[in-house]
């Protein structure tokens, strides 16, 4: 496939480095599949049984979330400041995986401190995310960049599906195996497991990437640099008419991506109210759209290079547009299973292309920064979709119609990025590159 291949010039990612940035998404998704299944039944069943236990998922999913969602554009532009993006997904990355690890102590009667790192491990995982997106395009050249991103997913899809898999069968084939402890021990215990595959595989990834930004500021102690982002970022959006196609791009991102957001999330809720799924068959739908992912979001990368970013990203929306349209028939449990079967196979490729598209039109000295803004925009709308669709669900009693109704997403989003224009959008940021200034490169 020539992924791995050194450019003549070797100004991105050898093949080492390449992998190693691939190697985070198998690392942290360990977290993503195991917290949904594990983590919620732990919490709600045995830790904070009750409405406690739905506030804290809830609650504190939302209030961490979005006070991550202001953080990443700062902390990205300190990065940047510093080129000091490895230091901070070192740190955050880590944390994350500690925390989680440390849950394995968190027992039924020690609920305060669940709570503390429950919060410090989501925090972890939403924060290392605008590092770890800010290096593809420092290892990835133009024609290589839409299947390093998509391998990252791919990457993504199976260690989070093999982690998730290990989790169940020690929790429910316990007895079988020989695991010591009741089920609520062995919950605990994929909890550390979470956490050690987590930090155990992001090790790589922090010892091997290296920033290949230069400084865009003297290092200063945080508090000014703090304060050094904020006017830095003020300064791009005062400028930000030098990045049209981006800003363009970034736009119609929020509205997709909210749809696919509360598909991901909503999903569960439309089996349980119309369809009556278990936890067990749900794991097991969940454990088929890791690994259908997987090959999917390969394929979408690769096209992606061959025909163009953006003609892959509509094709991925009018899947979606198709997937959210059949929910409103879905009346057995496979149907269900062959919707999740379908969107499967453009999950990851709706974010991978996603993440090559901003990469792509993103200019070099402003990563951090950008990336930041491109996680605080998908994280702080996304609680519009979830919004959507409880309020449709609560006031119709109609599940089928609640899915269905997220098609507005998937409609208004591919109706703002179909001007979108990538070659003029990267020919914008290498003007910005080149000039060194944002206002110059918009003759302003």
């Amino acid at each position: 496939m020539g992924l791995f291949r050194q450019s003549p010039q070797g100004e991105t990612g050898r093949p080492r480095e390449i992998f190693a940035w691939a190697l985070y998404d198998w690392a942290n998704s360990a977290y993503s599949t195991i917290s949904i299944t594990v983590l919620v039944s732990y919490v709600k069943r045995d830790v904070l049984p009750g409405k406690a236990g739905i506030l804290l998922l809830g609650a504190g999913l939302g209030v961490t979330t979005f006070i991550c969602a202001l953080a990443s554009p700062v902390l990205g532009a300190v990065a940047d400041a510093e080129a000091g993006k490895r230091r901070w997904l070192a740190i955050t990355a880590l944390a994350g995986a500690a925390a989680s690890a440390c849950m394995f102590f968190a027992t039924p009667d020690l609920r305060w401190l669940m709570i503390v790192l429950y919060v410090v491990a989501l925090a972890g995982m939403e924060l290392s995310q605008t590092f770890y997106n800010a290096f593809l395009p420092e290892i990835a050249d133009d024609e290589r960049i839409g299947r390093v991103s998509a391998w990252g997913y791919a990457l993504g899809y199976v260690g989070g599906g093999l982690a998730l898999a290990l989790a169940i069968v020690m929790i429910a084939m316990g007895d079988r195996l020989h695991v010591p402890g009741d089920v609520v021990f062995r919950k605990r215990l994929g909890l550390l497991l979470m956490g050690l595959w987590w930090g155990g595989f992001s090790l790589p990834t922090v010892f091997i990437l290296r920033d290949r930004s230069r400084p865009s500021g003297q290092a200063k102690r945080i508090g000014e640099a703090a304060r050094l982002a904020f006017g830095s970022v003020g300064h791009t959006l005062k400028n930000i008419r030098s990045y049209r196609m981006l800003t363009l791009f970034m736009l119609g991102f929020l509205v997709y991506n909210d749809g696919v957001q509360t598909v991901i999330s909503q999903a569960s809720v439309f089996a349980d109210e119309r369809l009556k799924m278990g936890p067990a068959e749900l794991g097991m739908v969940v454990l088929m759209i890791q690994f259908i992912a997987f090959p999917g979001a390969l394929a979408v990368g690769w096209l992606g290079d061959r025909v163009g970013q953006k003609p892959v990203l509509m094709a991925c929306l009018a899947v979606w547009t198709v997937v959210v349209s059949f929910s409103f028939f879905i009346t057995e449990k496979w149907h269900f299973w062959c919707m999740s079967a379908v969107a499967a196979l453009v999950l990851g490729g709706t974010q991978s292309v996603s993440r090559a598209i901003m990469a792509l039109m993103t200019p070099s000295e402003h990563t951090g920064e950008f990336f930041g803004f491109f996680n605080f925009s998908g994280k702080a709308t996304s609680v519009v979709g979830p919004v959507f669709f409880s309020v449709i669900l609560a006031f119709t009693e109609n599940p089928n119609l609640a899915l269905a109704s997220l098609l507005a997403f998937f409609v208004v989003g591919w109706a703002i990025v179909a001007p979108l224009n990538v070659d003029e959008g990267r020919r914008q940021a290498r003007r910005t590159d080149d000039d060194g200034d944002g206002q110059e490169a918009s003759g302003g």
